[in-house]
């Protein structure tokens, strides 16, 4: 698969030489491992605070690239979807999938070692198991009330 995400003449291991808060967006966006997870719809318990990724996907997921299908204009579809930038991820860090790269760097951790940046192929996250590809349930056929049945463990 063509990787949708424009990785070609980054600096070499940028996300190590550079802060969240000075990447490029060209930067920022290459940090996307593709796995489609920020796409699922979460639940969380408002007494702990844990969050659980569930297998309902957001109407917008296409969870046979793990992509967004209408990514530049999602709002128009999807009025909270997050648009995660430096200056907000304090905040949101904590719903993010525990392998996101996002997360990680925000928390002082390396990428994995399938990451397309490491790998240099947008595949790596679904060859490693890390993805949602073909393992979502639609928000549509999906009743709020059955969401519980569909938490999924997040690798580590």
């Amino acid at each position: 698969m063509s990787d949708p995400i424009p990785r070609k003449g980054l600096t070499p291991k940028f996300w190590e030489k550079k802060p969240l808060k000075e990447m490029s967006q060209t930067e920022w966006e290459a940090l996307c491992d593709g796995c489609g997870k920020c796409c699922l719809n979460k639940l969380e318990d408002e007494d702990s605070g844990e969050v659980a990724l569930t297998r309902v996907a957001c109407r917008l997921l296409d969870d046979s690239t793990c992509r967004c299908v209408h990514y530049e204009n999602r709002h128009e579809f999807v009025p909270d979807c997050i648009v995660l930038r430096p200056d907000n991820l304090d905040t949101h860090a904590y719903w993010m999938p525990q392998t996101c790269a996002y997360r990680l760097l925000w928390e002082g951790k390396p990428l994995p070692e399938w990451h397309p940046l490491l790998t240099g192929t947008p595949d790596s996250v679904h060859d490693a198991g890390v993805s949602v590809q073909f393992d979502t349930v639609s928000e549509f056929d999906t009743p709020f009330e059955e969401w519980e049945d569909h938490i999924i463990e997040e690798p580590t």
